[in-house]
């Protein structure tokens, strides 16, 4: 209102606050996701963010406003959610199992461990690459907890 350049939200030289809808997006134009106003995450990097911590981050983003309004954002939480109760309840089956087996013979628990550490190691792979296609704008559904993700967000 004072007629001076301003540089940021606030005028330096009276103190108005600048209108965020004033100044232009730097992705206005150029079909790249926008941040939100208040200088948030965009869609894409919050979609790889519910994979980070698993159900942890992905009921964070369920939480907080404005993630909490966009669907691909709501689906990955979900899907980041049910993939991480999926690997908690394998783990604690293959952990009964391996007990199980190793008072009949130690080998045959030994070899439940090893099958385990595979699979931890194909968890540990989709995890990354649900990351990495997520943070790309690629929505991967997983065959069974997929659809159910959909329905949820």
């Amino acid at each position: 209102t004072c007629g001076a350049q301003v540089e940021g939200r606030f005028c330096a030289k009276c103190g108005t606050p600048v209108d965020a809808a004033v100044s232009p997006s730097p992705a206005a134009g150029t079909g790249a996701p926008a941040a939100t106003a208040s200088g948030g995450l965009s869609a894409n990097a919050a979609s790889a963010l519910a994979y980070v911590l698993g159900f942890i981050t992905g009921i964070l983003f369920l939480v907080l406003s404005p993630y909490n309004q966009m669907r691909d954002v709501r689906f990955h939480a979900f899907q980041s959610i049910f993939l991480s109760v999926a690997w908690v309840a394998f783990w604690i089956v293959i952990n009964i199992v391996a007990v199980a087996l190793g008072a009949i013979t130690w080998m045959l628990a030994t070899l439940v461990g090893l099958l385990s550490m595979l699979v931890g190691l194909g968890f540990l792979v989709l995890w990354i690459y649900l990351i990495v296609k997520a943070y790309q704008g690629q929505k991967v559904v997983l065959p069974v907890i997929g659809p159910l993700a959909e329905k949820q967000a």
